[in-house]
């Protein structure tokens, strides 16, 4: 057996192909992956970095071969991330002949997807299993309409990766190719005749687990530690920390990499602690390291968290569930430990950070700039305090400011509509009804133990509610249902269900929190009611995560309600479209969302069946759209702009992938 690193350029490069065997599965991957490789992807481009990524593990073993043919390997390992990249590679080929750059084309054909001058199958560099063979050899040969007819994953990727390509700079399409090629490393075993492929197959998948990065890091750095002293320090600090961590011990050593200012990837975790050890001494360096291991213990569990105060609100940053603040608040926490912030400047740090993540998530600020703004926060705020000898915390909230950090108006108007209710938002919705029922400022601790959320205007409507809502029930059910106007915490979810609003308000009457009081003297629930609620919660939001920015700093302004208007310009996924009405708004929407998000759609019709439907006659006045579904446009330019930002929720969309541009 033979093991090294090498580049992905030099595995699929030459005269070769590689067999998937029979007892493989067949491919498998779908977006979630086809995501995170397109994201790692773009972050190496617009970083500019020449960091290496890690890509796994290539396992092969080479066949026998008659001389006049290619050079031929049985594909043990890596099967899925191999044709992953030979069908985004074919996408970008496809894309490079569409805008006639045919030196590109023929460079990507030749070199990384076919045997140019061999026939039959050894014309491929890649034969997957007997199942995927078809949809794949469609693919390579270009043959795109029988690839549009395919209703599998091989097919899906390339269509996804298409989608990706055709949004992306013509200019930048050989820089991908270097990057796909050379900046992507892969631990390459090569079988000797004498190994089983069957049995390492298994060991590897089924018996095993994959190697991880912690697992080449924690190679790396005993090689580096004397042999009298490796049994120690492994008893001593890694074993320990492999115990508390577990599987959550590759994120915390990218954690740990990117606490020292510099953005670290998922896959680059092994080469850049390899390139940090070089300049220390590697026994001082796992005693740091299990140092911060223990802090982040506390971080994924902080009831083992000492201190009562500050345990409170490391369990409000798990709520949060954005891990990506996690390298900054070691550095803080450390401080903390070491006496450089008190206790009370470190929970104000936890508060700073919770109210910027709070404020963002209610506005629909995108998500993907944050990984960044903390690997390098620590570092910019500790500079500017060394050159300005000025308070940390003055210096943190000058920066975070900054940083798409939304002002007081939008604020409020974005908390009173957005979807605070389900998949990874209901933890948020809890920590934000349960801060202001704390608001009120009890002299005895309320327990939320037994607390769920409650939807007032339920989940399922029945007939009751339907007659109490009036006419456009359907309307203010889909667009307010999840809403922070119609939710509350109660301890009798199961007990009120869908019951009619006056048998809740008997229940709600009853209940111990303030928050619920509110309930007593109203008489009915229809939109009105829910949107007046709304206004007095966001008021309350306004005081709990006050603006703790510059009032005078210029943000950017996103608008917060459309009656009036004329919209100009729909730009989506940055790509400009010509409107009209707001009618235009909602159809040009969903036709880019249908072709973009095609995967998100059923679920958009299945949870907006007022505004969406398959059949013409559910609907009162509509247009349809190019998938053949039909749209309700009998709406008011709010709902319209309100049911666009649904779309943008339910398919993880941002504000910034969605602008509307108004006549002035």
């Amino acid at each position: 057996m033979q093991a090294g690193e090498t580049t992905l350029k030099e595995i699929i490069q030459g005269e070769k192909q590689y067999i998937v065997p029979l007892f493989q599965r067949s491919y498998s991957w779908g977006k979630p992956q086809w995501e995170q490789l397109w994201s790692d992807i773009v972050e190496l481009l617009e970083n500019e970095s020449n960091s290496p990524h890690f890509f796994g593990s290539i396992v092969t073993m080479q066949m026998e071969f008659l001389p006049e043919e290619v050079s031929k390997f049985l594909l043990i390992d890596g099967q899925q991330r191999l044709t992953t990249i030979l069908i985004l590679l074919a996408t970008i080929r496809d894309q490079a002949k569409i805008i006639h750059n045919l030196k590109l084309f023929k460079e990507i054909n030749d070199k990384y997807l076919i045997n140019a001058y061999d026939e039959g199958e050894n014309f491929y560099k890649l034969l997957p299993t007997q199942i995927d063979r078809q949809s794949f050899y469609q693919i390579i040969n270009e043959e795109y309409n029988h690839i549009k007819q395919q209703k599998n994953l091989i097919a899906e990727c390339y269509q996804f990766f298409t989608r990706k390509i055709k949004r992306f700079p013509e200019t930048e399409y050989k820089k991908l190719i270097n990057i796909i090629g050379g900046y992507f490393i892969v631990i390459s075993i090569v079988l000797s005749k004498d190994d089983n492929p069957y049995l390492v197959f298994e060991s590897l998948n089924a018996k095993g687990q994959p190697l991880t990065q912690a697992d080449l890091i924690r190679n790396y750095l005993f090689m580096g530690i004397q042999g009298e002293k490796q049994d120690k320090m492994y008893q001593q600090y890694w074993l320990p920390m492999e115990n508390l961590l577990q599987d959550n011990l590759t994120d915390f050593l990218r954690y740990y990499l990117t606490k020292k200012g510099k953005d670290v990837k998922k896959n680059q975790v092994y080469f850049e602690l390899k390139e940090q050890t070089i300049k220390n001494n590697v026994s001082d360096y796992l005693k740091d390291i299990y140092k911060f291991a223990n802090y982040y213990s506390r971080f994924l569990d902080p009831n083992q968290e000492n201190n009562i105060k500050v345990r409170k609100y490391l369990i409000r940053i798990k709520s949060l569930d954005i891990k990506t603040v996690y390298p900054f608040l070691l550095n803080c926490y450390d401080d903390w430990q070491t006496n450089k912030l008190s206790e009370t400047e470190f929970i104000d740090v936890c508060k700073i950070i919770e109210n910027f993540i709070i404020r963002r998530f209610v506005c629909n600020v995108q998500t993907r700039g944050l990984n960044r703004i903390f690997a390098l926060l620590y570092t910019q705020v500790s500079k500017n305090i060394d050159l300005e000898n000025i308070n940390f915390l003055d210096e943190l909230k000058r920066h975070l400011q900054t940083q798409d950090y939304p002002q007081d108006e939008e604020f409020r108007e974005k908390i009173k509509q957005v979807k605070l209710y389900g998949s990874n938002r209901t933890e948020k919705a809890r920590l934000i009804l349960e801060s202001m029922e704390e608001s009120f400022g009890h002299k005895e601790k309320v327990s939320f133990e037994n607390l769920t959320i409650e939807h007032i205007m339920p989940q399922r409507l029945n007939e009751w509610w339907k007659n109490h809502l009036g006419e456009d029930y359907e309307i203010t059910h889909e667009l307010l249902l999840h809403s922070l106007g119609n939710l509350t915490l109660t301890a009798y979810n199961s007990e009120l269900s869908n019951d009619s609003f006056i048998n809740k308000q008997k229940e709600l009457k009853n209940s111990h929190l303030e928050i619920n009081k509110y309930f007593q003297n109203i008489s009915q629930w229809r939109r009105e009611e829910i949107d007046n609620r709304a206004e007095k919660l966001a008021d309350m939001a306004l005081t709990i995560w006050s603006y703790f920015g510059d009032k005078n700093y210029k943000s950017q302004k996103r608008r917060k309600g459309v009656t009036g208007t004329t919209p100009r310009n729909l730009k989506i996924f940055d790509e400009e479209y010509s409107v009209k009405t707001w009618r235009d708004v909602l159809e040009t929407t969903l036709n880019i969302i249908s072709e973009v998000e095609a995967d998100k759609f059923e679920e958009l019709i299945l949870t907006f069946p007022r505004f969406l439907s398959k059949n013409r006659g559910d609907l009162r006045v509509t247009r349809q759209l190019k998938n053949g579904i039909f749209i309700e446009v009998q709406l008011s330019a709010q709902d319209i702009y309100s049911f666009c930002q649904k779309i943008l929720e339910t398919c993880d969309l941002s504000n910034e992938d969605w602008q509307v541009i108004i006549e002035e």
